[in-house]
C-alpha cells in the first residue's frame, strides 16, 4: 500500500466512522426513550435497561453503516477533486483503478465489519434481547402495568390499577379472569403488590372481595378477603419455551431448517445474511462510478455529486422494496442478488473502460508506418 492509497483511505476510514458513530448515537437514544418508560414508571432496573438498549445497537450498526461508507467516500473524493489533488495524482500517472482503490478498501472495510454483525453479532443480540424482552412480558408482571388503564395481561386477564404509592405498591386494584368463561370472577382490592416467585409472577391483595358470576344459574356469589393471592403464572398465553425467529438464528441454523416445508422465511433470511454486508460494496461503488469515472469537468462536481445521491436513492428504495417483495414471494430474491451486485459490476467495468481499455486501443488500432 503506498501513501497516497493510505492518505485517502484514512481520510475515508476518519469520515467514516465519524458519521456511522453519530448516525448510530442519534437513532440509538431515540430508540432508547421508549425504554425509560420502563425505568421512570415501572421499576425495572438501571442496569437491565442499559442491557436492553446495549443490545439495539447491532441492529442499528447494521443499518447506518453503509449510509456511513456512501457518505464517507463521497465527501472524501468531492473535497479531493475540489481542491485538485486528484487532477496531481492524475498528473503523477495513477490510473483510475490506483484512485480507487482506497474507496475500495474502504468499502471493503465495511462489508467485512457487516458480514461478522450478520453471521454473528446480530443474530446473537436479537436473540438474546428477544429472551429478555420475553422474561419480561412474562415474569415481571409489574413491570406492565400502567396506571389508570385496564391492562390486558392474557386474553383470559385483565388487571386495572389506579396508582402506586412511592413504596411500588398497588392502590385501587380491579382484576377480571376468564379462566372458566362460564365462571368469570371479579377481584376488588384495596391494595396490592406483584411478587416474583420460582413457579412464576403472583399479586397479593389486601383488603377486597372476589365474585364470581355462574352464567348458566345466573347466580353471583361474593366473599370478602383480607389478603387473597393471584397466580399469574396461570394465565400466560405464552409457552415457557418460545420458538426462535429466523433474525434470531445463526446461518448455520438458517440452512439447516430452512429445507422443511414452509420455511420460506429462512431461505430468505439466510441469503441475506450475504446481501446486506454487500450493501456496503455497492455503497462505495456509486460515488466512484460518478466522480472518479469519465472526463474531467472544470465547472465543478456538483451535478455529479447529486447524480450519486440520486443513485443511492435509487438503490435503497429498491433494495426496500425487493425485500419486502421477498416477503412475499422467494422468487424476488435474485432480484435483491441484481440490484446489490449492479453498481459493483458496472463501476468495476467503467473503470476497466477508463484505465485498461484506453492503454490498450491505441496499440490495437497503431497504423503501419508508410514506406
Amino acid at each position: 500500500m503506498n501513501g497516497i492509497t493510505r492518505y485517502i483511505l484514512r481520510q475515508a476510514l476518519a469520515i467514516m466512522m465519524f458519521v456511522a458513530i453519530a448516525f448510530t448515537s442519534a437513532v440509538w437514544l431515540l430508540q432508547s426513550l421508549r425504554l425509560i418508560d420502563l425505568i421512570v414508571n415501572r421499576g425495572l432496573s438501571l442496569g437491565l435497561f442499559l442491557y436492553l438498549a446495549l443490545l439495539i445497537l447491532p441492529r442499528l450498526i447494521d443499518v447506518v453503516l453503509p449510509i456511513a461508507v456512501f457518505i464517507a467516500i463521497l465527501f472524501t473524493y468531492n473535497r479531493l477533486m475540489s481542491e485538485s489533488e486528484l487532477i496531481v495524482m492524475r498528473a503523477a500517472g495513477l490510473s483510475q483503478m490506483a484512485l480507487a482503490r482506497p474507496a475500495i478498501l474502504a468499502g471493503t472495510c465495511g462489508f467485512v465489519v457487516l458480514l461478522s454483525f450478520s453471521l454473528y453479532f446480530l443474530p446473537q443480540a436479537n436473540r438474546t434481547f428477544k429472551d429478555l424482552q420475553f422474561e419480561i412480558r412474562n415474569r415481571f408482571a409489574s413491570v406492565l402495568i400502567q396506571e389508570g388503564t385496564f391492562n390486558t395481561l392474557s386474553d383470559t386477564l385483565t388487571i386495572y390499577v389506579r396508582s402506586r404509592d412511592s413504596n411500588g405498591e398497588l392502590v385501587g386494584l380491579l382484576i377480571h379472569e376468564t379462566k372458566d368463561p362460564a365462571k368469570p370472577v371479579t377481584l376488588v382490592a384495596e391494595r396490592g403488590i406483584f411478587v416474583d416467585t420460582d413457579s412464576g409472577p403472583r399479586v397479593l391483595l389486601v383488603n377486597g372481595s372476589r365474585q364470581e358470576f355462574d352464567r348458566e344459574t345466573g347466580k353471583l356469589s361474593a366473599q370478602e378477603f383480607e389478603k387473597y393471592t393471584l397466580d399469574l403464572a396461570a394465565y400466560r398465553d405464552a409457552p415457557d419455551l418460545r420458538e426462535r425467529q429466523p433474525d434470531e438464528l445463526f446461518l448455520n441454523e438458517l440452512l439447516r431448517r430452512h429445507a422443511k416445508p414452509g420455511e420460506i422465511g429462512l431461505i430468505i433470511e439466510a441469503n441475506l445474511r450475504f446481501i446486506n454486508p454487500l450493501t456496503a460494496l455497492a455503497f462505495c461503488m456509486i460515488p466512484i462510478a460518478c466522480l472518479l469515472t469519465g472526463e474531467f469537468n472544470r465547472r465543478g462536481q456538483t451535478q455529479r455529486v447529486l447524480l450519486a445521491i440520486l443513485l443511492a436513492f435509487v438503490f435503497e428504495t429498491l433494495d426496500i422494496a425487493f425485500k419486502n417483495l421477498a416477503g412475499r414471494s422467494i422468487a424476488a430474491v435474485p432480484l435483491l442478488y441484481a440490484n446489490v451486485l449492479a453498481p459493483i459490476l458496472v463501476t468495476s467495468w467503467l473503470l476497466w473502460r477508463d484505465g485498461v481499455a484506453p492503454i490498450l486501443r491505441p496499440a490495437a488500432t497503431q497504423q503501419p508506418a508508410a514506406e
